[in-house]
């Protein structure tokens, strides 16, 4: 295996734009045929929320169907933030319109996956899988991290994207005042690897899972950094996180919703030293939640998935405040990722 600060010569982005392309399908079939989303604004403009209450939804499937409809170019916003349906949704998308295709999508509409979407909206609840929910744990949930081949599995499949992103984040966070990292659900350590080998008079601790920190620990014995990673088993949401320079949430925090993001950024918080830093890297929509398209259709992925969804930097700067830290604006890294750095006020 190649040093993890061995950068990929080719941009893999497109990949995952492909590989996401369905749920594009799935939201807009799910909007047409099961959800009579553009019939229901012909009638008259609605904030998201009333649209939500009107659909039967919460909250979250909320904002990820209305991103997704937006950034299709399907609904804008008016001066009150009342969504309304654009001219391409006016002409094709009402029911009975002259031009109206909505009967040609929902030739999909009882198709696995356009069925499954629906579901996830309706329950606002993530899909169980074989052995458990995926990539989440918490007591009360059967999680597929608890189980050694699962948990194994999903591990190294996070990695394949890490493995990529990695170096290139440890190439953009300057790390030479730092002397602790604290990895906050690091799955493979992938990332406290490369800043690891970045920066030679780091230490690094990675809290996870017990059958997540095996594979933690096998990577960090094979890229040479075993003395100066060590690994904590724990539960980041009721468990102490090690005091840090550094705390580092990578693709942690669209894995939960609000409440429970507001928590892991303010238990983050009170263990930073005070002049350190917490380094949120992840995936950020656009502060306005109309996109970019391939983000919106991520947050879909993940809100079938787990219990969040993406969220935009303003949002993460709100919850930031919140817990006594000022961010900046996000440090681009790969595959659509990036770094919000926030510190102490």
């Amino acid at each position: 295996m190649p040093s993890a600060l061995t950068a990929p010569a080719i941009d893999p982005t497109p990949i995952f734009e492909f590989f996401r392309g369905s749920y594009a399908t799935e939201l807009l079939t799910a909007a047409v045929a099961h959800f009579n989303v553009f019939g229901e604004l012909s009638q008259h403009a609605l904030t998201p929320s009333e649209l939500g209450r009107t659909l039967g939804l919460v909250e979250r499937p909320t904002v990820v169907l209305v991103t997704a409809l937006r950034a299709f170019g399907l609904l804008s916003t008016d001066a009150q933030g009342r969504l309304r349906l654009t001219d391409l949704a006016r002409e094709h998308l009402l029911p009975g319109g002259a031009f109206d295709v909505g009967d040609y999508i929902g030739l999909a509409a009882n198709s696995p996956g356009v069925l499954e979407m629906v579901e996830r909206l309706r329950t606002n609840r993530p899909a169980e899988h074989g052995a458990g929910v995926a990539f989440i744990y918490r007591d009360g949930v059967r999680s597929a991290m608890e189980n050694e081949a699962a948990a194994r599995h999903f591990t190294l499949a996070l990695a394949g994207r890490a493995r990529n992103v990695a170096p290139i984040l440890a190439e953009n966070i300057p790390l030479s005042d730092a002397r602790v990292l604290v990895d906050v659900a690091g799955g493979s350590g992938i990332y406290s690897i490369a800043l690891l080998q970045k920066n030679p008079h780091l230490r690094a601790i990675v809290l996870d899972r017990p059958e997540v920190l095996k594979v933690a620990q096998e990577m960090a014995s094979s890229q040479g950094v075993v003395d100066r990673l060590s690994v904590v088993a724990g539960d980041m949401f009721r468990d102490p996180i090690p005091r840090a320079d550094v705390i580092l949430l990578s693709n942690v925090l669209h894995d939960w919703d609000v409440p429970e993001c507001k928590t892991l950024i303010a238990r983050s918080a009170a263990a930073l030293n005070r002049s350190g830093r917490l380094l949120i890297h992840d995936v950020f929509l656009n502060d306005a939640l109309d996109g970019p398209l391939p983000m919106a259709l991520y947050s879909a992925a993940l809100f079938t998935l787990t219990e969040g969804r993406l969220y935009s930097a303003a949002e993460y700067r709100t919850w930031l405040a919140e817990a006594g830290l000022e961010a900046g604006t996000p440090t681009r890294t790969l595959i659509h990722c990036g770094v919000l750095a926030a510190r102490h006020v």
